[in-house]
């Protein structure tokens, strides 16, 4: 879709705010045109003596009726065509954003956070420029100059004003070529902000690792030659558009010079009267106005061309996850991992290799493996970040089984509650974040939540507690704070399966035994949850129904705790050093 087309559907949409816009800058135009030809009557009526006193009065007396109700429909098309086109951009960005959050991983791998970002301001407002002052402009423009032309052809002299038209054809090919200059310089100028915007994004965001590795000098030295080559770029497209007034003023000097010359010949000869004269050397006063609207009404619109083609290919981008939403995610499900295997893209080996597991509602499923083995892939598939690239998770309830692809993203991702390796906390207070999937929670709810996940003293000696804001990012806590802060948002969920993905390894072993132990009460106080606990420590799912060892993207061990120290394998040497360490580190 072009810019134009989504223009032209917009416009029939709000048709009535444009045609009252219209409407008035039509009464606008008129009166413009009127008043010089009413001058013009008023200077013959008083060279000929004609108008005096009470009469020349109510002439002048027009003139400045004429001029207030100019500045009043000028007021009122500008709220009519604002309005419209503010809601242009409200459309516009609830729609980016309505289709990013659609999108998975595998689109986010290919855009950068800061590009995103400057699409839904600075593109949006070029965009929104174009449906707004552009549009109007250039209706505006084109009536004026068709009744201006039309008054200096018809009601004073034909001749007159094919004589001055003569230098426009040369204004209009030096337009031509410098709207081509426009377009490039915005495509650069819009390109170089999004560098910029994300290098900003980046640099707040990691910040104190910057200063930890004394890079905050480089950093500042990058964002200064970004800025300066953004800056420049805007220059460089402000440059171009400035081009456009010296055409302008140069065609209507030229003109004048012609209507002067050819109008004083005319009424040296008494075919031209000295009124008309005068009224033909303000019509070419109010060309400047069109001219100038054509220039500006170039501009934006090349400034919006090269937003919207930045805007279009992410507004189209197909969806990386397909949402079939055939069926609700039943609220007891038993999971079923049939000879999965997944890729990613680019990889050389596969993540994942025919992946067979089963989890009855209520049971808990432990996940073990070195580095790199696949355990978070699995449960990024589970929660349909991506598509397996062979076999299936089948979802099964009441005697029927369904393809985790049927199953709708809404119900599926509401019926789990993840704590993923790197939480992520909210600019909020450290209620609002745990209770961020139960907002009608109460406090009490809140606090229990956090005890489980063994928080609720370190909060409680904050200096404002609950509503203690945690910054950005959680940046005020700790990394073992904010990763128990998430472990409590997820245990206040009501979701049936709760995904800890590694969720323990931002505390010491002392803590990791109390979230444990409440996490064996909640399972014996709500014994239809599944629990799928990812962890480098084996001491996290040694109680599990059942342990699988990934390594390299295969299950090598399955089975109970006591069956894997039996079979004397990976698991077995794994678990005898880390209780090693344990006895080491209790000395």
């Amino acid at each position: 879709m072009t810019l134009s087309k989504m223009l032209l559907g917009f416009v029939r949409r709000h048709w009535r705010s444009y045609a009252a816009a219209a409407l008035m800058l039509a009464c606008i135009a008129v009166l413009s045109t009127w008043i010089p030809r009413q001058v013009g009557h008023v200077v013959d009526g008083m060279v000929a003596g004609a108008l005096q006193g009470q009469v020349l009065l109510q002439q002048l007396g027009l003139l400045v009726a004429a001029g207030a109700a100019i500045y009043l429909l000028r007021v009122g098309w500008r709220l009519a065509l604002f309005a419209a086109a503010y809601r242009l951009g409200q459309q516009l960005r609830t729609q980016l954003y309505a289709r990013l959050t659609l999108q998975g991983p595998v689109f986010f791998q290919a855009k950068r956070s800061g590009d995103l970002m400057a699409l839904a301001t600075n593109d949006v407002d070029a965009v929104e420029m174009a449906a707004g002052e552009a549009l109007l402009a250039a209706f505006d423009g084109t009536l004026t100059l068709v009744l201006v032309l039309l008054m200096m052809t018809v009601g004073v002299d034909w001749r007159l004003g094919l004589a001055a038209l003569l230098p426009f054809p040369l204004m209009a090919l030096a337009f031509w070529r410098i709207s081509d200059h426009i377009h490039q310089a915005w495509q650069s100028s819009l390109a170089r902000f999004s560098k910029l915007n994300q290098h900003v994004q980046e640099g707040l965001a990691s910040v104190r690792t910057l200063r930890a590795l004394g890079l905050a000098e480089h950093n500042s030295g990058q964002f200064r030659t970004l800025a300066a080559s953004a800056g420049e770029a805007s220059y460089q497209a402000q440059r171009w558009e400035a081009a456009y007034e010296p055409a302008v003023g140069m065609t209507l000097s030229a003109a004048t010079v012609i209507a002067l010359g050819l109008g004083g010949l005319l009424v040296a000869r008494q075919e031209l009267s000295i009124g008309q004269l005068t009224a033909f050397t303000m019509y070419l006063g109010q060309l400047i106005w069109p001219m100038f609207a054509a220039g500006w009404v170039l501009s934006l619109l090349e400034r919006g061309r090269a937003a919207w083609d930045r805007l279009l290919p992410v507004l189209e981008a197909p969806l990386s996850l397909e949402d079939k939403g055939l069926h609700p995610m039943p609220a007891q499900a038993g999971l079923s991992f049939e000879h999965l295997s997944f890729s990613y893209a680019g990889a050389g080996q596969p993540a994942l290799q025919d992946i067979q597991l089963q989890l009855r509602p209520g049971q808990t499923l432990g996940l073990v493996g070195p580095t790199g083995a696949g355990k978070s892939t699995l449960l990024n598939l589970l929660l349909r970040q991506f598509e397996a690239s062979q076999g299936r998770i089948a979802v099964s309830a009441g005697g029927q089984s369904h393809d985790l692809a049927e199953i709708s993203l809404q119900s599926l991702r509401a019926a789990i509650a993840w704590v993923p390796q790197e939480p992520f906390l909210f600019s909020a207070s450290i209620a609002e974040n745990i209770a961020l999937t139960r907002p009608g929670a109460t406090r009490a709810e809140v606090e229990q939540a956090a005890r489980m996940a063994a928080v609720h003293e370190d909060i409680a000696r904050l200096p404002q507690g609950y509503e203690t804001e945690v910054g950005e990012r959680g940046v005020t806590l700790s990394g073992g704070q904010r990763q128990r802060v998430a472990i409590a948002r997820a245990l206040l969920s009501e979701a049936p399966i709760l995904l800890l993905d590694d969720a323990l390894s931002a505390v010491d072993t002392g803590t990791e035994t109390q979230i444990l132990d409440h996490l064996r009460e909640l399972r014996q106080a709500r014994p239809e949850r599944s629990v799928i606990i990812v962890s480098h420590r084996l001491s996290a799912v040694m109680e599990a129904d059942q342990i699988a060892v990934l390594r390299k993207g295969r299950i090598s061990e399955q089975g109970s705790h006591a069956q894997l120290l039996e079979a004397g394998a990976w698991y077995a040497s794994q678990w005898r050093y880390q209780q090693l360490e344990a006895s080491l580190d209790a000395l």
